[in-house]
């Protein structure tokens, strides 16, 4: 495929996270990841970013992310520039709409990964130019598309497939996949106690998407809400900056854990996926995260496919 493939109608549109985009456009994202991932496999060389560069924003520590962003814009000519909160100003000398009005005069797009969903809202609203959320701790765009990929390459199908998430349920994680499962027709459950479900806005958002695709959306603090599920997904218990809750958290999430107990208790062939990095022995065991059940390495080497995949239809 050329690069004039890639000249979509998203070129110049940011992707904060998917309320705003179609199935049908979540769906052309995805072919574009198929696509390369087959080129990738293939040893083929294109160098579409050449003459392009990308602001690389990390407030958190990443191994997938940043390999991901580095790996697939440098290999196709463009230059990725990696900025911690050690070498810019962001949100404190400097504002972060001046901020992105500095790096959209010299950039071709911009990541963030962070902690304020606000953020990377300025940052798109000020550069001019794309941006993509990497994580912030409302939204998850780019893993959640790698983990419908995965299922798609397993299954060969997303709508009608039930996906069950384990775990802490405010965050990035359950809600990005809530969201983009009610998108595409992937029913959702939450398995997490009262305590750690998501609020009702994230649920009201995603209720009419589901409503449209056909997807059901579940949230319960039972067992049984995971039978019927061909996927078991979990995220660590503990997230960056709340390690002062770890002991309180841990009791609240034992019972929830993903086991081979649990995953017996879905009465299907059912697969298991993480976000990454696992802390084997507590959000799962090792057992199931090693298992044949287990395809968190396609996962994650999904990744970078589908950053690439969002770049190359983003970035003009």
């Amino acid at each position: 495929m050329e690069a004039e493939k890639f000249d979509t109608p998203f070129k110049g549109r940011s992707l904060l996270n998917w309320i705003d985009w179609t199935p049908d456009e979540i769906l052309q994202i995805l072919d574009y990841a198929f696509l390369v991932k087959k080129q990738s496999h293939a040893g083929e060389v294109h160098q579409r970013f050449l003459g392009k560069t990308i602001a690389l924003i990390f407030e958190k520590r990443s191994t997938r992310t940043r390999s991901s962003f580095e790996t697939a814009f440098g290999e196709e000519g463009g230059h990725p520039v990696f900025m911690s909160t050690a070498d810019i100003q962001l949100g404190e000398k400097e504002s972060v709409e001046d901020t992105a009005r500095v790096l959209g005069r010299m950039f071709s797009a911009i990541e963030f990964r962070g902690f304020k969903q606000e953020h990377v809202e300025l940052l798109a609203k000020y550069s001019g130019v794309p941006v993509i959320n990497g994580l912030t701790d409302d939204f998850h765009p780019t893993q959640v598309l790698a983990d419908v990929m995965t299922l798609k390459e397993h299954f060969g199908r997303l709508k009608g497939l039930k996906l069950c998430f384990c775990g802490d349920g405010r965050f990035n994680m359950a809600r990005s996949l809530m969201l983009i499962c009610s998108k595409l027709g992937i029913d959702f459950a939450l398995y997490a106690p009262k305590e750690l479900q998501p609020d009702s806005r994230i649920v009201e958002i995603c209720e009419p998407f589901a409503k449209k695709s056909g997807a059901r959306i579940t949230i319960s603090d039972e067992k049984s809400v995971v039978e019927g599920a061909d996927c078991l997904y979990t995220d660590v218990w503990i997230s960056m900056g709340e390690d002062t809750s770890k002991e309180e958290r841990c009791r609240l999430l034992q019972p929830y854990q993903v086991n081979a107990e649990l995953m017996r208790s879905t009465g299907k062939d059912t697969v298991f996926l993480h976000c990454l990095p696992a802390v084997k022995g507590q959000e799962v065991t090792a057992d199931v995260f090693e298992g044949s059940s287990s395809l968190v390495w396609d996962e994650a080497e999904n990744r970078k496919h589908t950053i690439k995949a969002i770049m190359l239809a983003l970035i003009k």
